[in-house]
């Protein structure tokens, strides 16, 4: 993107307190939001040349969302000039939604229902570029509270209420701005999830199961449905089945690795 005018700047400025979000809107935005819109269509934008470059900036500008999230002031004002349109609540879509807290139904059987919307999502034509957070009631066969609104939450840099991992944590203060955005698209033939991943979410067969590029042996331990669960709402939202054995491994929770996980 343009230099002088990407979200790395605005994220640096809005940290140490220099700046507004609306004065970074004020300026010369040319081309920027033209640039953004490459990546609502999906289409394989980021196997070209400067596909990279644009995942570095929508990855940047994630962070500016969330560390705005709790500013409905500034939040949607500062996104929708960009060519992003909000929505909040409707029937609970793990595509749409991000769980901000459970209240447990006396039904375990209960499914996930919408209770309370605490901030907008923003769609970028068909791609996501964040989820809507939501309070929600569920019964526990479905949403576990202190797990589904407690564990970590994948693909985040941060959130105030809950652990986050994402794939900058831990790497210096230029390394951390080269980690690509996830891409979710909702298009006519459905839903397309993290894109841009090459892993099989169910190891690669043609290897040794202890092979580096094959899954970890606590990914493994995540039955199909909970690696594929994991995907679709970035965190767990039950107790894994095999809790036991994974509780052998402290941390492990921290040490996953779906961030190029597809779907077969």
């Amino acid at each position: 993107m343009n230099g002088g005018v990407g979200a790395r700047e605005l994220y640096e400025s809005l940290t140490e307190g220099n700046g507004t979000s609306a004065a970074w809107l004020g300026r010369d935005h040319a081309g920027y939001r033209h640039r953004l819109a490459t990546a609502g269509e999906y289409k394989p934008w980021w196997t070209a040349p400067e596909g990279q470059a644009l995942l570095w900036e929508l990855y940047a500008l994630s962070r500016v969302c969330d560390l705005l999230l709790d500013s409905e002031n500034e939040y949607p004002g500062l996104f929708t000039p960009l060519g992003m349109t909000p929505f909040r609540g409707g029937t609970f879509d793990p595509f749409l939604h991000e769980i901000v807290e459970v209240e447990q139904a006396d039904d375990p059987r209960a499914p996930i229902e919408i209770t309370a919307v605490e901030w907008a999502g923003l769609m970028l034509g068909q791609l996501l570029f964040t989820r809507a957070g939501v309070r929600v009631r569920a019964g526990a066969d479905h949403a576990q509270r202190g797990v589904a609104d407690g564990s970590p939450l994948y693909w985040t840099f941060r959130r105030r209420h809950r652990p986050t991992v994402d794939l900058s944590h831990g790497w210096g203060h230029n390394s951390q701005w080269r980690t690509d955005f996830r891409l979710d698209y909702r298009t006519p033939d459905g839903d397309r999830l993290n894109v841009a991943g090459h892993d099989p979410i169910d190891g690669r067969p043609d290897l040794d199961p202890d092979h580096p590029a094959n899954l970890s042996p606590e990914e493994r331990l995540l039955t199909p449905g909970e690696r594929r669960e994991l995907l679709r709402h970035r965190c767990l939202l039950r107790v894994p089945r095999a809790a036991d054995a994974l509780a052998r491994t402290p941390g492990w929770e921290l040490d996953l690795m779906p961030f190029d996980w597809r779907l077969p």
